[in-house]
C-alpha cells in the first residue's frame, strides 16, 4: 500500500512546524503564558525534515509560527523557497562497523573523544562525520551514554483533563477474543475513540487487524458524526505512528500527540474503559460466528449502558450527558474536506499497453500519448470502492479498470485526439546530402537574405 505522504517538501516543513506549535494554538493563554511556553519550547532540540541533526529554535521564529499558524492554519505554516544547503557525509559500512566496535567496547569513551581519537589516527577525516551523526548511530544500536528512563520520570504526575468535551480525543485498540469461523481462528481487535472531558466513546468497531488504515476508518467515521477535535492523543504503537495519520491529521486542523513510550499510566482514562468494556461485555462474547456479531453486542453495550451510566469522574453524570450539554462550535468539515486530507497522489510510469498498476490492480488510461512516461496517480484511502484518477495538465481524467477480453475486439484509438486539419503548406527544403554537395561544389543553394 502506498502511504498518504506530504505532497511536496514545503508541505512537510509545514507539518513538521504544526507539530511543534499546533498544540499551543489550540490553547486559551492568559497574559504571558504565551511567552512562558515558547520559551519552553525554544529550549528543546527538533530534527527539521531534510536534516540529518537536530537543532533548538528561537523564540521569535516559534512566535512566526504560531500566528502564523493560528491565522492561516497549515498552509501559513508552508516555507518559501530556498537555496539548499550542503549536507553531511553519510557513514559508510566501514565507518559505521568501526564506530560501533569501538563504543562496544569501550562504553565510557564520548563521542567527541572518539572522532579526535579516530581523526588523529587518519581513519577518519576532520570534519567527514559530525557528532550528531554519531549518536543517531549508537542510540539506534542502543549504544548511547543516556541511561533508559522509566515511564514515571522525575516530575511529579498530575490529574489532567481536557477544558470541554471535544477538545481531546484517546485512540487505542484492544484485544478480543479470536473468533473461530469452521476450522479458521481470526483475531478480533476493537478499536476505540473516547472523549477526554465526557469519556464519551464517539466511535467503536472490531476489525480482524489492528492497522492503521482501520483506525483511519474509525477516525473518519467519528468525524462525520461528531466535527473534528482538537487535538488526538495516541500511544507510541506502529498503527498510530504512520504517515497517513500524521499527514491526514496536519491537513485535517488536527494536532497529533503520542504518550510517552512505556508510561502506561498516561494513558489512564483508556485503559480504564478497557477494563470496563471487559468486564460488562468482552468476556462474555462467547463464541460468535462474524465481527458483525461482535459490533452489534459492543454497540449495543455502548449505547445502552455505558452511555447511560453515571460516572464517578464526571460526578455522577453519564457521559452523554456531558458530552451532549457542551457547547459546539459550528462544524463546516464536509466529505470533500476529508476525502481531500486522504487523498494519496503518487507517481507511476505508464506502461507501453497504457495501463498502470495501483493496489494490484491494473488500470487503463485514455490518454494514448501518455504510454511510457510518468504520471500522477491520485486515489482515496477512505473510499476503497472509488476509482483512482490521473491528474494532467491540472484535469483530473478516471482511470478504468483494464479488460483485455474486451480490448481484443476493441478498435485502436489514435493516440491524440483528432485534431482539425491545418490548412496546406509547401514542404520544408530539408535535404541534408543536397547541402553537403553543395558546399563540396562551393555553391550556395540559399543565400543570407532569403532566410
Amino acid at each position: 500500500m502506498d502511504k498518504l505522504i506530504p505532497k511536496d517538501h514545503a508541505e512537510e516543513v509545514a507539518i513538521f512546524r504544526s507539530e511543534i506549535v499546533g498544540a499551543l494554538v489550540r490553547r486559551e493563554l492568559d497574559h504571558g503564558e504565551l511567552r512562558q511556553s515558547l520559551r519552553a519550547i525554544s529550549l528543546q532540540k527538533y530534527r527539521s525534515p531534510g536534516l540529518d541533526h537536530t537543532k533548538t529554535v528561537s523564540i521569535p521564529t516559534l512566535e512566526r509560527w504560531y500566528y502564523a499558524y493560528k491565522a492561516g492554519g497549515l498552509e501559513a505554516l508552508r516555507p518559501k523557497p530556498r537555496s539548499d544547503r550542503g549536507r553531511a557525509q553519510d557513514l559508510t559500512p566501514d565507518q559505521r562497523t568501526l564506530l560501533l566496535d569501538i563504543r562496544r567496547e569501550h562504553r565510557g569513551a564520548s563521542v567527541p573523544l572518539i572522532l579526535r581519537t579516530l581523526v588523529a589516527d587518519g581513519r577518519l577525516q576532520d570534519g567527514a562525520v559530525s557528532q550528531a551523526t554519531v549518536r543517531r548511530l549508537y542510540a539506534e544500536n542502543g549504544l548511547d551514554r543516556i541511561a533508559a528512563r522509566d515511564g514515571e520520570g522525575a516530575k511529579t504526575r498530575l490529574r489532567w483533563e481536557a477544558a470541554r468535551p471535544g477538545a481531546l480525543w484517546h485512540g487505542d485498540v484492544c484485544y478480543g477474543p479470536a473468533l473461530k469461523i469452521g476450522k479458521q481462528s481470526l483475531p478480533v481487535r476493537i478499536h476505540a475513540l473516547l472523549d477526554d472531558a465526557s469519556r464519551y466513546v464517539v466511535a467503536l468497531q472490531a476489525f480482524h487487524g489492528e492497522r492503521e488504515l482501520d483506525m483511519l476508518a474509525l477516525l473518519v467515521g467519528a468525524l462525520r458524526r461528531h466535527g473534528t477535535p482538537e487535538a488526538l492523543y495516541l500511544d507510541n504503537g506502529s498503527t498510530y505512528r504512520g504517515d497517513v495519520l500524521r499527514v491526514g491529521c496536519a491537513r485535517l486542523g488536527i494536532s497529533l500527540l503520542h504518550a510517552r513510550p512505556y508510561d502506561a499510566p498516561a494513558r489512564g482514562k483508556m485503559e480504564r474503559f478497557w477494563r470496563t468494556l471487559r468486564e460488562g461485555c468482552v468476556d462474555f462474547l462467547g463464541s460468535l460466528g462474524s465481527l458483525h456479531d461482535v459490533n452489534v453486542r459492543l454497540l449495543a453495550w455502548l449505547d445502552e449502558h455505558y452511555h447511560q451510566a453515571p460516572h464517578g469522574g464526571l460526578m455522577g453524570k453519564t457521559p452523554k450527558q456531558v458530552f451532549e450539554s457542551a457547547p459546539r462550535e459550528p462544524d463546516d468539515l464536509d466529505d470533500k474536506e476529508i476525502a481531500d486530507a486522504l487523498t494519496v497522489r503518487v507517481r507511476r510510469r505508464v506502461r507501453r499497453d497504457t495501463t498502470v498498476s495501483i493496489e494490484g490492480q491494473d488500470w487503463e488510461i485514455d490518454l494514448g500519448f501518455l504510454a511510457g512516461r510518468i504520471v500522477t496517480i491520485g486515489y482515496s484511502l477512505i473510499e476503497a470502492e472509488a476509482t483512482p484518477w490521473l491528474e494532467h495538465e491540472g484535469k483530473r481524467r478516471p482511470l478504468h479498470p483494464v479488460d483485455p477480453v474486451a480490448n481484443s475486439k476493441k478498435r485502436r484509438p489514435p493516440r491524440r485526439p483528432r485534431e482539425r486539419q491545418a490548412p496546406s503548406r509547401p514542404p520544408v527544403d530539408f535535404d541534408p546530402a543536397g547541402a553537403l554537395l553543395d558546399k563540396a561544389a562551393h555553391r550556395r543553394r540559399h543565400r543570407e537574405d532569403e532566410r
